[in-house]
């Protein structure tokens, strides 16, 4: 994978980026206080706005967005900080409360932590009613707490299984042409099976184990295996008979048997090659196995372990600061932000699933008939970060203040699992964790 390729999946993977400053958001504590200063304003003035940078394209699709508002009219001024990514979430979880801007942006599954450090202010008074409609109920349904939005996102994520056509056809192995006929865990085992048999080294299967497990891509990328089981990685405050069931567990074990089969992928390359006929991963990759691959190029369904497949979703959001004296100049911004010109410029400069249903519907990759028309198909059917059943696809990631103890647990007891370890035991554990954090964090509960 050549350089540029290896920059876009970092900065397309935001929704990933959280491995880094986790465990400081939970320990931040701010529950405890009461209320906030945030402050309808005038309308008129300077907005201060902060920002991860980064690949350059969506730099550039962002400052032209500052630039375009600040000269469309003369009542308000936004000044852009552009803060490193790999500094980004540190910054803003360090930062108190006082000192943060009136506008910023924020990797989704941090949003409850900084709800519960009032660090964010509910933006439903400030942006406009259209503005709300237009988000897509994925996008709503990762930005609100008890009823009110605290985020909204220009783009989205999802996830899916890759399939080189050539290697497919060639092992006569039967592919799904949409949600409707994902493959089972059992035909999707035997799938990797049959195509390993034809491979000259066995392997068939990437899992982008080049990433690591023990992060956020194992909480990303394999918690649609818990989802899809049955289970889920918290059910009403408790991981405890929601993570660790039989059916998560025996889901673990197949997910477990496929390591023989999986190429360890420490190029990056293992798909893109040719060396292996499927890849477990994201909207991300699209661009470089579409050059690679061409028309033999297939986008597949996660399978589906009994409840139906499931994917992960959620990115990078925006929000407002919660002492914001202009609330009502901020709110404007972000009208302008997430309009079809600037989401369309975003979400051209990084591929991913635009946030907006009006973008969404008009986009070349994600429309009706376009080949990433899979994403768009599951981010249409939202569960939210509960209820989730039979009937939705696209999964938020919990949304509360202890996610940072919720995927540093998951995702080790995951690791675990797929370096040989009992499913059974390693999910019990990581339960008997999560939930001895919440009893001692009061439960994470918002005031």
């Amino acid at each position: 994978m050549n350089a540029g390729s290896t920059r876009g999946r970092r900065t397309a993977r935001t929704a990933l980026a959280l491995a880094l400053p986790l465990a400081a958001l939970a320990a931040c504590g701010g529950g405890g206080q009461t209320g906030t200063s945030a402050e309808q304003g005038s309308g008129k003035g300077t907005i201060t706005v902060w920002a991860h940078q980064g690949q350059a394209s969506e730099a550039a699709a962002l400052q032209n967005a500052v630039k375009t508002f600040n000269s469309s009219q003369d009542k308000i001024k936004v000044k852009l900080t552009l803060i490193p990514d790999t500094d980004y979430t540190k910054t803003i979880t360090a930062t108190d409360a006082a000192k943060l801007p009136d506008v910023m942006e924020f990797d989704g599954p941090t949003m409850a932590s900084f709800v519960y450090n009032k660090k964010l202010t509910a933006i439903d008074d400030y942006v406009s009613t259209r503005t709300l409609a237009n988000a897509t109920d994925a996008i709503k349904a990762e930005g609100e707490i008890d009823g009110k939005h605290y985020g909204l996102g220009m783009y989205d994520s999802g996830l899916g299984v890759y399939g080189n056509k050539k290697l497919l056809d060639a092992a006569g192995v039967k592919y799904p042409k949409g949600l409707s006929d994902a493959w089972t865990a059992e035909q999707f085992t035997e799938a990797v099976r049959k195509l390993a048999a034809k491979d000259s080294d066995g392997k068939s299967l990437d899992l982008q184990e080049n990433s690591g497990l023990a992060n956020e891509w194992g909480t990303y990328g394999f918690a649609p295996i818990v989802w899809s089981a049955g289970g889920s990685l918290l059910k009403d405050g408790k991981a405890e008979g929601a993570l660790d069931t039989p059916a998560v567990a025996a889901a673990l074990k197949t997910f477990q048997s496929w390591k023989k089969y999986t190429d360890p992928n420490t190029d990056g390359n293992a798909f893109a090659k040719g060396r292996v006929a499927l890849s477990w991963v994201g909207h991300w990759m699209y661009p470089a196995y579409s050059k690679a691959l061409g028309k033999d190029l297939v986008v597949l369904p996660l399978p589906d372990f009994g409840d139906g497949p499931k994917t992960g979703q959620g990115s990078w959001a925006w929000g407002i600061g919660a002492n914001t004296k202009n609330g009502k100049a901020a709110g404007a911004f972000l009208d302008s932000l997430l309009d079809d010109t600037n989401v369309a410029a975003m979400t051209t400069a990084n591929g991913a699933p635009p946030g907006t249903e009006s973008v969404l519907a008009k986009s070349a990759l994600y429309k009706q008939g376009g080949p990433l028309q899979l994403y768009a198909d599951q981010l249409a059917k939202p569960c939210g970060d509960t209820g989730i059943d039979k009937s939705c696809v696209a999964v938020t990631r919990p949304v509360t203040a202890g996610y940072p103890t919720v995927t540093a647990k998951f995702s080790e007891a995951l690791s675990a699992v797929y370096g040989g370890a009992d499913p059974k035991s390693a999910l019990a554990k990581a339960a008997r964790a999560i939930d001895q954090d919440f009893s001692d964090n009061a439960g994470y509960r918002i005031p």
